[in-house]
C-alpha cells in the first residue's frame, strides 16, 4: 500500500476511534467497544444482504420467494439432472435443495414462502436470530454425524476440525480437543454429543463473542491500566485494532465517514 493510503487509513482510524467513544469524553470503554462491534456484526450481515438480494428478488417487488431463490440457486441443476447424475454435484444439489428449503421455511415466520428483508437476512445468517437457532443446531448435527446416528462421537467431532493424513500420532492441539470433548462438550459422560450438548458448544449462553472482543482489545491496549483507553492507546495498538470485529478487520478503513 502507498504511503498516501495508509496515511488516509491511519486518518480514517481515528475517526472510527471518535465514533466508539459514544459520550465523547475522550475514553472508550469496554461497553462502549462491545456496543460498537455488535453495531458492525449488524452492519456486516445487513451489507452482506443488500449485495446479494437483486440477484434473488427477480420481479423486483421487494421480496424474495422461495421459488425465486430455488430458481436462481438451483434452476440450472433442476432444469438439467442428466448432467450432474455422475458427479459429486449432483450429491451436494440433493442434499442442499431440502436443507435451503427447510432453513427457508424457518425464517419464514409468516409462512407464506415469501421472505422480507428481515427473514432473508435470518436464512443467511441464522446464527444471528434467536428463532434460527433450532435450525444452526440441526444443520451443525447434520454435518458431523457422519454415522447418521443422530449424535456426534468423539471421532467425529475431531474429524470435523482434523484429517488424519496417516497413521502418525495426533498433534498435542488434537489431543487437547479430545480432553475438551470429554470434559466439557459431553456433558452427560454418555461418549456422544446430542442437540441439546451441540446447542451448548456452539451457542454458549454464558458467552458474548463481542463482549469478549472488546475486553480482550481493552486488556492488550490499556498501558496504565484503567481499564479504559484513550485515543493514543488505541492508536499506539492499531495493528491489533485493524485485526479485529472493531474495524471490521480492517475493512472499515477503506469507507467513508458517513458508511459507519
Amino acid at each position: 500500500m502507498e504511503t498516501d493510503s495508509w496515511g488516509f487509513c491511519f486518518q480514517h482510524y481515528g475517526k472510527i476511534v471518535d465514533r466508539i467513544d459514544s459520550d465523547g469524553d475522550g475514553l472508550v470503554t469496554t461497553e462502549e467497544l462491545k456496543v460498537w462491534i455488535k453495531r458492525v456484526q449488524k452492519r456486516y450481515i445487513y451489507d452482506n444482504v443488500a449485495k446479494v438480494w437483486k440477484d434473488y428478488d427477480r420481479d423486483k417487488d421487494e421480496r424474495i420467494s422461495w421459488e425465486e431463490y430455488k430458481q436462481a440457486t438451483y434452476g440450472y441443476y433442476l432444469g438439467n439432472p442428466a448432467e450432474f447424475q455422475d458427479s459429486s454435484d449432483h450429491h451436494t444439489f440433493k442434499k442442499m435443495l431440502p436443507r435451503d428449503e427447510r432453513r427457508f421455511k424457518a425464517s419464514d415466520l409468516d409462512g407464506d414462502l415469501t421472505a422480507t428483508r428481515e427473514e432473508f437476512t435470518a436464512f443467511l445468517h441464522p446464527e444471528e436470530f434467536e428463532h434460527m437457532k433450532e435450525i444452526v443446531v440441526l444443520e451443525t448435527l447434520e454435518d458431523i454425524d457422519k454415522n447418521g446416528d443422530g449424535f456426534v462421537d468423539q471421532d467425529e467431532y475431531i474429524a470435523d476440525m482434523f484429517s488424519h493424513e496417516d497413521n502418525g500420532p495426533e498433534p498435542d492441539w488434537v489431543l487437547s480437543e479430545r480432553e475438551q470433548f470429554n470434559d466439557f462438550r459431553d456433558l452427560n459422560k454418555d461418549g456422544k454429543l446430542d442437540k441439546d450438548e451441540i446447542r451448548h458448544w456452539i451457542l454458549p449462553q454464558d458467552y458474548d463473542h463481542a463482549q469478549a472482543e472488546a475486553r480482550h482489545l481493552v486488556y492488550e491496549s490499556d498501558k496504565n491500566k484503567d481499564e479504559m483507553l484513550t485515543k493514543e492507546e488505541i492508536l499506539d495498538n492499531w495493528n491489533m485494532f485493524v485485526g479485529s470485529q472493531a474495524t471490521n478487520y480492517g475493512e472499515d478503513l477503506t469507507k467513508n465517514h458517513d458508511e459507519l
